[in-house]
């Protein structure tokens, strides 16, 4: 473990900053502002949540082509580009405009550049040069987006009652300026990091550049993507209707407030389980059981009321979202290459923001059509099955 920390310390701290300042783009952190953003522009819970469906939509779509760019340029380069296109999004909800079209660009920007660009950079480039401990490395990117949802939420909560709103976008405009100049010295010998790579691109797969026609057209995608969706999908959806859950099952708002530090704690230990063991087993193998905790997770919500279910409901939740993520990191990397990584993983990003925009609605409607809980496991359940015997009965 000594060894992992000192053999590129300089580009942990990449992955880890980049993902952390991401948060600035993600819904956790701009739900913060829920209520100043929909009297300002002066619309409902409905549109607003409308304008960010179509914003976060649009923007993962048309980030597949644009995020194919990190394979190409100097990361450098690359990541100044994305955190100005951050900071230029954050600053427009300081000039506020009585218009709705205003608001869908601020939120496209945040979302293109903040979900998209700064966490796929962060993790991309961990897949790509860690050849060794690759699901290490990405478990140190992930753990900055797990502290930001962590500390974030407080530190603005606190800041709030000192500053508007307007202020507060303006301070996190500025906190990323002052990162520009961080970046740019902690990449400073990107050069060579570049040159052993190209090294150590030995085989016939890795040097191989694969584009997104030819990835779609891959039949080991098809065995492996539903696994990359299934998570975005049940879990962006029992967060959405969280409320909903815990009032049918008669768990209190208090719970909920303290669930998410289970929820934080267990994702870390997913984290810090799941990078070194994949390090060490071989990662499609492996990969049909990466969502095992999640339906011990969805089991335990559908069967049990009681005050120890929900610990566990919250902290397996957090644990297989902590404990995914190395594992697909790495195994879009085995497949096709760290020369290729970016472009597979824009469009399993693609994937990603489509189902987690999909499942709100699925499961809104079983709710509103008085479905409730019952449908809902019964559809995650069949997901997770079906998307975890792919590839046992496809092996590539």
């Amino acid at each position: 473990m000594k060894n992992f920390f000192l053999n590129d310390p300089y580009l942990l701290v990449y992955g880890f900053v980049m993902v952390f300042f991401a948060s600035f783009g993600q819904t956790f952190y701009i739900a913060l502002f829920n209520d100043d953003i929909r009297n300002l522009y002066k619309i409902t819970d409905g549109e607003f949540g409308l304008v960010y469906a179509i914003a976060t939509l649009v923007s993962s779509f048309l980030f597949i082509n644009f995020a194919k760019l990190i394979d190409k340029i100097d990361l450098r380069l690359y990541s100044i580009g994305i955190i100005l296109g951050l900071a230029f999004a954050c600053i427009g909800f300081y000039f506020i405009f009585d218009n709705i079209f205003h608001l869908f660009l601020i939120l496209f920007l945040l979302r293109f550049f903040g979900q998209g660009a700064m966490t796929h950079a962060g993790s991309t480039s961990m897949a790509r040069y860690f050849l060794i401990d690759r699901g290490k490395a990405i478990s140190v990117a992930t753990l900055g987006g797990m502290l930001g949802i962590m500390f974030l939420p407080k530190i603005i909560v606190n800041l709030d009652s000192i500053f508007n709103f307007k202020t507060l976008w303006f301070l996190t405009t500025l906190t990323l300026l002052i990162l520009i100049p961080t970046i740019y010295f902690i990449l400073h010998n990107q050069k060579s990091r570049d040159a052993a790579l190209q090294k150590n691109i030995d085989n016939e797969k890795t040097h191989k550049s694969w584009t997104i026609t030819e990835i779609l057209k891959d039949r080991v995608f098809f065995i492996y993507f539903p696994l990359a969706a299934a998570f975005p999908f049940i879990g962006t959806g029992l967060m959405f209707h969280q409320i909903y859950i815990f009032g049918a099952k008669g768990w209190t708002m208090e719970m909920l407030g303290n669930g998410y530090i289970y929820f934080g704690l267990f994702s870390i230990l997913g984290l810090l389980i799941g990078g070194p063991l994949i390090d060490k087993i071989n990662t499609k193998k492996a990969i049909p059981f990466v969502l095992l905790p999640l339906l011990l997770c969805i089991t335990i919500l559908f069967f049990f009321n009681n005050y120890w279910s929900f610990v566990l409901y919250m902290s397996l939740f957090g644990f297989n979202l902590g404990l995914s993520a190395p594992f697909m990191g790495s195994l879009w990397a085995e497949i096709y290459g760290v020369k290729s990584i970016g472009t597979a993983k824009a469009l399993l990003h693609a994937v990603g923001v489509f189902a987690s925009a999909l499942s709100p609605v699925v499961f809104g409607y079983i709710i509103d059509w008085g479905y409730g809980i019952s449908v809902i496991f019964l559809i995650s359940f069949i997901m997770i099955i079906v998307s975890s015997f792919l590839p046992i009965i496809y092996k590539t």
